[in-house]
């Protein structure tokens, strides 16, 4: 009873403190971390007081926090999305060995040599052992009654190409593809794919010029989608997944994400702009290029927003992971998203908005309503 009082309470003080925030009219998600239910209490008030239609929270493979954070999303009637990222898995866990991860062109395993971060420690898609163990876990977020969708995240290779905005960061030009960072060349994997080519990718001189090799590898990533799609629907259950814009234009040949050939039930591209020294009216193209390249499928496209958090100081932060979307920069990127055949839009993160974030995407989803769509 307590519980229900507490949120009854939230729910009216934010939409009597907000009354001019009105989102319902487009489908508006939000990304957010998992903090606890005190945490996700009081921002799940105030989503569902703004009109929101549903949350992607990040919780691994935690079945707990997975139920606790399911429970209390439809306490609040929004749909839940539990945000679980899959091929970075730390290689001391439960149900993983070394032989699972991928292995770059110079021989080294992100088992234990990852790429430009320590938590790039990639899991090989195309190998039974992979699948199996991550079928399992995802099922077992399925199984709470609560969770709507399980929605994949980093289902990829590691990036062979970084978006252009963190190129500095990292001390890099990525011109082309870099053995250190070029996946998988694993024994079972050159084997494979000679076996299917008669093409030895290890003895090929330039193997980043060899489009089989690399249409080969977003195929491992598809059939790996599309198995889990099916332990997932069989249950009753949708899948929604997290990937790079395009895809042709960046997912691709990026991270090897053909995903407009997955059977997924929606997809959230992340077309964070300042990742891509872009402007806001980037977020718009890209949104078109993916809703056309699903429109066959009917799959719904919401398009992922980076949110500037400090955004007075945004001329002061040099990491583009620090960056984001300002409030004037906003409707330009929920607007040309919709007009570029998006469903809605998703926010990461929605507790990185601020109120003036708040403000300008409700006064852009009004005036875009109001033109009649």
């Amino acid at each position: 009873m307590k519980k229900f009082v507490f949120g009854v309470l939230a729910l009216l003080t934010f939409a009597a403190c907000q009354p001019s925030i009105d989102l319902k009219d487009v489908p508006v998600y939000a990304w957010e971390g998992y903090g606890g239910s005190a945490q996700l209490r009081e921002h799940f008030a105030q989503y569902k007081a703004y009109g929101l239609k549903g949350v992607c929270i990040n919780v691994g493979f935690n079945v707990a926090n997975a139920d606790t954070a399911a429970r209390l999303a439809k306490e609040y009637g929004l749909e839940f999305h539990a945000w679980c990222p899959m091929m970075v898995q730390n290689p001391k866990q439960e149900g993983v060995d070394s032989m699972m991860y991928t292995v770059n062109r110079l021989g080294e395993s992100a088992y234990d040599k990852p790429p430009y971060v320590p938590y790039y420690t990639t899991l090989d898609p195309r190998n039974p052992k992979v699948a199996e163990f991550l079928t399992k876990k995802v099922q077992q977020i399925a199984a709470i009654p609560e969770v709507d969708y399980v929605q994949l995240d980093y289902i990829r290779y590691a990036d062979v190409i970084l978006s252009r905005g963190l190129w500095d960061k990292y001390g890099l030009v990525m011109d082309k593809e870099y053995p250190k960072a070029d996946f998988c060349y694993c024994d079972q994997c050159v084997a494979d794919f000679k076996a299917e080519t008669g093409i030895d990718i290890r003895a090929t001189a330039e193997p980043d010029t060899v489009k089989a090799w690399a249409k080969w590898r977003c195929d491992n990533v598809t059939r790996l989608v599309n198995h889990i799609c099916d332990a997932v629907h069989a249950m009753g259950k949708k899948v929604s997944a997290d990937v790079f814009p395009g895809p042709d234009s960046h997912a691709v040949w990026m991270v090897r994400q053909q995903w407009n050939e997955w059977n997924v039930d929606a997809v959230f591209p992340m077309n964070y702009n300042d990742f891509y020294l872009a402007s806001p009216a980037w977020v718009g193209e890209m949104a078109a290029e993916e809703a056309q390249s699903v429109s066959a499928k009917g799959t719904p496209v919401y398009s992922g927003l980076f949110i500037c958090h400090d955004w007075r100081n945004k001329d002061k932060i040099t990491d583009p992971e620090g960056s984001g979307l300002l409030p004037s920069e906003i409707a330009e990127a929920t607007v040309t998203s919709l007009e570029g055949g998006a469903a809605g839009i998703c926010l990461f993160t929605g507790n990185g908005m601020t109120e003036e974030h708040w403000m300008a995407l409700s006064k852009a989803i009004k005036d875009y309503v109001a033109k009649g769509k």
